[in-house]
């Protein structure tokens, strides 16, 4: 595997080891400030609101600078705007109003970050297993979350949410410091464009351009914004009311977790030949989760249900990533990399939002079997778009002659 893979991926677990921890101490220290429920939903609010608002730019930026230096500097803003975080913790003195601005400056570096490193991941694999160093990726990233899930809470209850903060002040420090080491020399220059505008129309038109890809986006904006809602309003609360309290709920969300590591360490081995009709199949069993919750399952089964889930989604990553490696040019990867992320992700603060109104007004299994329903409708109909049955698996020499470079020579060991 090529030097930048490496990188890439000790750094992805070092962030990953500090941000789930993060996710939650921000959650306690706004409680522990005096807030409320509504008051964290605010602060997640805050962080989503730009990270949205930001993609389109970070994706055509990305493409026009280096994308290790966007890396590099979006890691910058994210250091310091949890330090100061944590630093508001630490002494007692964080009010609602600047949770919410640092949460907002965390989000919009993750929206320059994601596009330029998905971009870079994909310009440092080459070869004919790539498909592994993808399913590798996402395993150790998988693995560092619920790693860093776990270790974040247990420093919570020991030493208070400020610290946990800090923590991932300095995870972001280290994975900048990692991301500067990239080397990008074997990767080809990009010619000047005409501006922001212009990048952005050219990444919307390759975009637009592939039935496949733009179905699939919109497929996964509803998909994402269903399971987003069921998981983070309607888990909790069918925990609480029929599953005898927290505890259930967090096996079941280790149980989706390991599910990943699972599905990851499957499609290392497994080289299917449809990737998009494989992946798209395997959307289905998302359905399942917010159906196990409407029942209600008992725990075990829950836990069952959502380690599927779990596989079954990351064998759709890896395909995904294989694909968009196998069809999109590298030129444009990080433009077509943030409207694929805009698009999945633009409806999840909606959904999110109307997760409480659509229980009061409809009830709340009526509510999930409709998350259910908004995840095999959509699902059902992208598998009629003829390329999502057609794209296989191409030779590494077809996906070089159909014009997507592999800028790194040395790339992945095919052993």
């Amino acid at each position: 595997m090529t030097r930048n893979y490496k990188l890439l991926t000790a750094a992805a677990v070092v962030t990953n080891l500090g941000s789930h921890g993060a996710l939650i101490a921000s959650a306690f220290a706004v409680l522990e400030s005096g807030g409320s429920s509504g008051d964290v939903g605010l602060v997640a609010a805050a962080r989503t609101l730009p990270l949205v608002l930001f993609l389109l730019v970070g994706g055509a930026v990305a493409d026009r600078m280096p994308r290790h230096r966007v890396m590099v500097a979006a890691n910058a803003l994210n250091c310091v705007s949890q330090a100061a975080f944590a630093a508001l913790v630490l002494t007692g003195e964080a009010r609602l109003w600047q949770m919410m601005l640092l949460s907002a400056l965390c989000g919009t570096g993750t929206a320059f970050f994601n596009p330029a490193a998905e971009g870079m991941l994909l310009s440092s694999v080459s070869g004919e297993h790539s498909h592994r160093a993808f399913a590798l990726f996402r395993m150790a990233m998988n693995g560092a979350g619920i790693g860093g899930a776990a270790l974040g809470g247990a420093m919570i209850a020991a030493m208070g949410p400020g610290w946990v903060l800090a923590v991932d002040a300095a995870a972001f420090a280290l994975a900048g410091a990692l991301r500067a080491f990239l080397d990008v020399r074997t990767v080809a220059e990009r010619p000047p464009g005409g501006g922001l505008l212009a990048d952005l129309r050219e990444g919307w038109v390759e975009f637009r351009s592939r039935a496949w890809l733009w179905s699939i986006v919109l497929q996964f904006s509803v998909v994402v914004a269903v399971v987003g809602a069921a998981e983070s309003v309607y888990g909790p609360l069918v925990a609480r009311d029929s599953l005898g309290g927290p505890a259930p709920w967090g096996y079941a969300m280790g149980a989706f977790g390991v599910g990943t590591i699972t599905g990851a360490l499957l499609m290392m081995r497994w080289k299917p030949r449809r990737l998009l009709l494989v992946g798209t199949l395997c959307v289905f069993p998302l359905a399942l989760p917010s159906a196990g919750l409407a029942l209600p399952l008992p725990a075990w089964a829950l836990c069952v249900v959502m380690f599927v889930s779990g596989a079954s989604i990351e064998v759709f990553g890896v395909s995904w990533m294989t694909t968009m490696h196998q069809e999109i040019p590298e030129d444009k990867f990080s433009r077509v990399s943030a409207y694929d992320w805009f698009g999945s992700l633009s409806m999840l603060p909606l959904a999110t939002a109307l997760a409480g109104p659509a229980e009061s007004a409809f009830g709340r299994a009526p509510a999930l079997w409709g998350c259910a329903a908004l995840v095999v409708v959509p699902t059902a109909l992208v598998l009629l778009v003829p390329d999502v049955r057609r794209i296989t698996r191409r030779p590494v020499a077809s996906v070089k002659a159909a014009g997507t470079p592999a800028p790194d020579p040395a790339g992945v060991s095919p052993r």
